[in-house]
C-alpha cells in the first residue's frame, strides 16, 4: 500500500487510476484513505496533490480514531454478551482450581474457566485473546464456506483466503489473487459477511472500483448496498473486541 509522510504522520492510502478527469480523495472508517485519479497522472503530481490535502486527511483520520476509541471494549465478565455472525451469546466465567484458561462455545453460550487466583485484568486480557483465536478459527471456516458458494457463481477462485488483523479495512484482494479478510467481520450478520466476501471475489475479475465492478457486485448480491450501509453505521461496533490489537498494528499494510 502506498504512503505519504506528512510531518510525523504516515498516511497510508489506496490509489485507484480510472477513466476520469478529476481527482477525488475519500476518508472513511470502512475504506480508510482512497485516492481516485486519472490514469495518466504522474507520481510527482499525485504527491503534490496529497501534500495539499494532507491537513484535511489527517484531521479526518483523527476524527475516525476518536470514534474508535469511544467504543466500549468487552469486559469479559459473566452475563456479558459476545457477538458472532450477527447474534449475541452470553458469557459464563468460572473461577476454578485450574492452571490455565479454557474457552469454549457450548450449548448456545461461551464458557470460560480461569485460575481462581486471577484478577479481572488477567481474565479480560486472556479471554479476549482466546475469543479472537476462536473467531479466527470458526469464522474462517464460515467465511470459506460462503466464499466457496460465491466462487461457483462468479466462476473465480482465489489463490488463498485468510483472516487477518486490519486497522481500517474489511478485506483486500492482492494482484496475485490472495484474499485477506478482517477477522472482526465474523461478528457481523451473514449477509454482511457475504458482501465483504463477494466484494473481494469480484476483484479477481475487476481490480478497479468502476461501474463494471459494481454492476457485477449487484448482479451477485442485489441488496449489497444494505450491507454496505450496515458497515458504515455499525462497523465501528465490531471494534468492541481486539481494539488494542488493532491499534498496535497500525503500521501493518492492509486493505479492504
Amino acid at each position: 500500500m502506498p504512503s505519504l509522510k506528512y510531518g510525523t504522520t504516515t498516511i497510508h492510502y489506496c490509489h485507484y487510476k480510472q477513466n476520469r478527469k478529476d481527482i477525488k480523495v475519500s476518508v472513511t472508517l470502512v475504506n480508510g484513505v482512497e485516492v481516485y485519479t486519472p490514469k495518466d497522472i504522474s507520481d510527482d503530481q499525485l504527491t503534490e496533490i496529497l501534500y495539499k490535502k494532507a491537513p484535511w486527511i489527517t484531521q479526518k483520520l483523527e476524527e475516525l480514531n476518536e470514534v474508535k476509541t469511544a467504543v466500549q471494549p468487552k469486559e469479559f465478565v459473566s452475563g456479558e454478551k459476545l457477538p458472532y455472525l450477527g447474534r449475541n451469546y452470553r458469557l459464563k466465567v468460572l473461577k476454578q482450581p485450574v492452571q490455565r484458561a479454557d474457552f469454549q462455545f457450548k450449548q448456545g453460550r461461551f464458557i470460560a474457566r480461569v485460575p481462581e487466583q486471577w484478577n479481572q485484568d488477567q481474565i479480560q486480557h486472556t479471554l479476549e485473546q482466546k475469543l479472537i483465536q476462536w473467531y479466527r478459527l470458526h469464522g474462517h471456516r464460515k467465511i470459506l464456506e460462503r466464499a466457496d458458494y460465491y466462487q461457483n457463481i462468479l466462476g473465480v477462485e482465489p489463490n488463498s483466503l485468510q483472516l487477518r488483523t486490519q486497522h481500517k479495512r474489511w478485506g483486500t484482494c492482492t494482484p496475485i489473487g490472495d484474499i485477506y479478510i478482517n477477522w472482526r467481520i465474523t461478528m457481523a450478520p451473514i449477509w454482511v459477511i457475504d458482501y465483504v466476501v463477494v466484494h473481494e471475489l469480484v476483484h479477481l475479475k475487476i481490480p478497479e472500483h468502476n461501474e463494471k465492478f459494481w454492476r457485477l457486485v449487484k448482479a451477485t448480491l442485489p441488496h449489497y448496498e444494505e450491507a454496505k450501509e450496515w458497515l458504515r453505521v455499525h462497523g465501528v461496533e465490531l471494534h468492541c473486541v481486539g481494539l488494542k490489537e488493532g491499534q498496535n498494528n497500525r503500521d501493518m499494510t492492509y486493505s479492504v
